[in-house]
């Protein structure tokens, strides 16, 4: 080590207004986030540009089977100089310290394994429901605390999509309360709880622009402890199918784009449902397996046979 700070690779300007942007964190609304533009030192968001992994590198196989439009990658270190750099970064005390002067959040921790994170890439047509994340890391007894997610997307305008969306309550509003443009370098950090309601809209992209896609780095973080009163069962991550545009109301005459729209929605729904079947069906098998399962089928067998 030649001895540079770990949290070299930040902008200047964002290390000396970190206090002022804590106390924004805490005070935004839906929740606590902030938005922080030229988040990275310049040179070294366009390193991490030139190293991102191409499409067909990542995990772009979905749970069926088949190949999708989203791409991930959690093997960070492999990806190139740049990322064995930030993951050197993140994982420092320095820069730990850093992300809680932004935050209000002490003792966090950071994912050596990168579940659910790493570089991230969709294609045109993709779009992120609005979701709460699971609460506690899937292996180790730390509670969720923090998403920090980077954009690298020289090229983009908030009319294509695939704006980061934050809302108050997914159920009772199709309108997110915050909207953001995944502009290059643009760090969109918040705080995960039961409430941190996220997704991003649909891409789509004009002709002209039909090979971007939209890149980021999701990066999370933990805690040993949080609050009793924000602590829940654990839980994976629940998703809200989205609601109807706020335009679809009586009278309104829908043209195919609406009725496309519509078709879609409602098929989201359907394949939400098949998958939440199929998780049931699978649990189901996994209980009636083994010597807890037979014991559980003679206890119902028997109750079955009193009621009668």
């Amino acid at each position: 080590m030649d001895g540079t700070p770990r949290t070299s690779i930040i902008n200047t300007p964002v290390l000396e207004a970190a206090d002022r942007l804590g106390a924004d964190f805490v005070a935004a609304q839906p929740f606590p986030h902030a938005v922080i533009d030229e988040f990275f030192a310049p040179a070294f968001a366009r390193r991490l540009l030139a190293e991102f992994p191409g499409f067909e590198q990542g995990n772009f196989i979905g749970d069926d089977g088949q190949p999708g439009g989203k791409s991930t990658s959690d093997k960070v270190r492999q990806l190139g100089p740049a990322y064995r750099e930030l993951d050197d970064a993140i994982r420092s005390q320095e820069f730990l310290q850093l992300l809680s002067r932004l935050t209000g959040i002490e003792s966090l921790i950071y994912d050596p394994w990168y579940l659910g994170g790493g570089t991230h890439e969709n294609r045109d047509g993709m779009s992120l429901d609005p979701h709460v994340d699971f609460n506690f890391h899937p292996s180790e007894r730390w509670h969720r605390r923090l998403n920090l997610i980077i954009y690298l997307n020289p090229v983009w305008d908030a009319q294509w999509g695939g704006n980061f969306e934050l809302f108050r309550d997914p159920h009772g509003s199709p309108r997110p309360d915050v909207s953001i443009a995944p502009a290059f370098n643009r760090c969109a950090i918040f705080e995960t709880s039961e409430r941190s309601w996220h997704g991003f809209d649909r891409i789509r992209l004009p002709p002209e622009h039909a090979g971007l896609t939209r890149r980021s780095i999701a990066l999370y973080f933990y805690t040993k402890d949080r609050p009793t009163d924000e602590i829940a069962e654990r839980h994976t991550t629940y998703y809200v199918n989205r609601q109807l545009p706020e335009r679809f109301v009586e009278g309104a005459v829908l043209d195919a784009a609406d009725v496309a729209e519509m078709r879609e929605l409602v098929s989201q729904r359907d394949a939400h449902i098949r998958m939440l079947y199929a998780e049931n069906t699978a649990l189901r098998k996994a209980q009636d397996a083994g010597i807890g399962g037979q014991l559980v089928y003679l206890a119902k067998r028997a109750y079955v046979r009193f009621r009668r």
